[in-house]
């Protein structure tokens, strides 16, 4: 949104701003108290995927998403349209939508729904031969953890790894709390546990998207002082669970970024090797802590999604905690 604001501020231009509608809950602070036209009148089109739509099969942390997104809208005061299939009636409501926009100076709202759009297949990265897959970093890192360490993971494809590395393994699931949703905040949450729980030591297992979206977890964790807090980020520099599009993880330096944070240790590995070296260094040192696994992107057709539910995933890891 606030680069939307400044490339409309810079020459009059609208600019479109593309997201899943759990996006929304992010950009309701810009779209309110700098977009709206009782601030700055700053128009924008808002490309809006609907996942959780009422009636149509999803994941459990986009339901209440989907169920809000048209009544946050209007909560909101934007007005909007449902995007239609057909090219012909999609110009007809870009154009009023555009006129709105001008005319108003306010943001307008387009809201796909499922299959609107066809499959989109990603480029090659340059930089996905990594040897080792997400999935094989998994079940690489989880046998060396001790069977009192608590572990929270980031939503997506991660935590439906680390949830069949567990069936496969007949291990149950009570040391873990997959967090399905609010990317980003996997590592507060871990540290969260760290800071009230100083006997367990606590392992955030996380991804280089969701480490981006919230740079800002690093600076209080690394200042927090919580010696049992261990940080692992899988980095294959993209969002690999909705569509595999590039990040900017193999462009910045995760380790001087978190040294810079506070972190006592920091650590890269790119090889089984090197992996299970940095794990032995980091159950012998001080937190907090972080280990950036590099990996290559994909993951399993066939991959499953957890059979439990979040409120019973959270209930047994509370039960683990106690």
């Amino acid at each position: 949104m606030a680069l939307a604001a400044g490339h409309y501020l810079a020459g009059g231009n609208i600019g479109l701003v593309y997201m899943q509608n759990s996006g929304m809950g992010n950009a309701v602070n810009p779209l309110v108290s700098l977009a709206d036209p009782m601030v700055y009148g700053i128009p924008a089109l808002l490309l809006i995927g609907w996942r959780g739509e009422p009636g149509i099969k999803d994941e459990p942390q986009h339901r209440k998403q989907g169920l809000i997104t048209l009544p946050l809208l209007e909560c909101l005061g934007i007005n909007y349209a449902l995007l239609p299939f057909s090219n012909e009636e999609a110009e007809e409501t870009l154009a009023a939508a555009a006129g709105l926009m001008h005319s108003a100076g306010e943001p307008f709202a387009l809201v796909a729904g499922k299959d609107t759009f066809a499959h989109y297949r990603r480029a090659e990265q340059s930089a996905a031969g990594y040897p080792l897959s997400r999935e094989e970093a998994v079940s690489e890192i989880l046998p060396w953890l001790e069977p009192s360490d608590a572990i929270v993971s980031t939503t997506g494809k991660l935590s439906r790894e680390i949830y069949e590395y567990r069936e496969k393994t007949k291990a149950g699931h009570r040391q873990e709390f997959l967090n399905v949703g609010s990317m980003g905040h996997a590592s507060q949450i871990a540290l969260g546990i760290a800071l009230n729980k100083p006997q367990r030591t606590v392992y955030c297992l996380d991804g280089d998207g969701a480490v981006i979206m919230h740079l800002g977890a690093l600076a209080i964790a690394g200042n927090s002082g919580a010696g049992n807090f261990r940080h692992l980020v899988f980095n294959n520099s993209a969002h690999d669970s909705v569509g595999g599009q590039a990040t900017v993880g193999f462009d910045i330096d995760f380790l001087a970024i978190a040294k810079a944070c506070g972190y006592k240790k920091v650590l890269r590995a790119d090889t089984r090797k090197e992996l299970a070296e940095g794990l032995k260094e980091l159950k012998v040192s001080a937190g907090p802590s972080l280990l950036e696994v590099r990996i290559r992107s994909g993951a399993r057709s066939d991959l499953g999604r957890p059979q439990t539910t979040p409120v019973d995933n959270k209930n047994e890891f509370m039960k683990f905690l106690s």
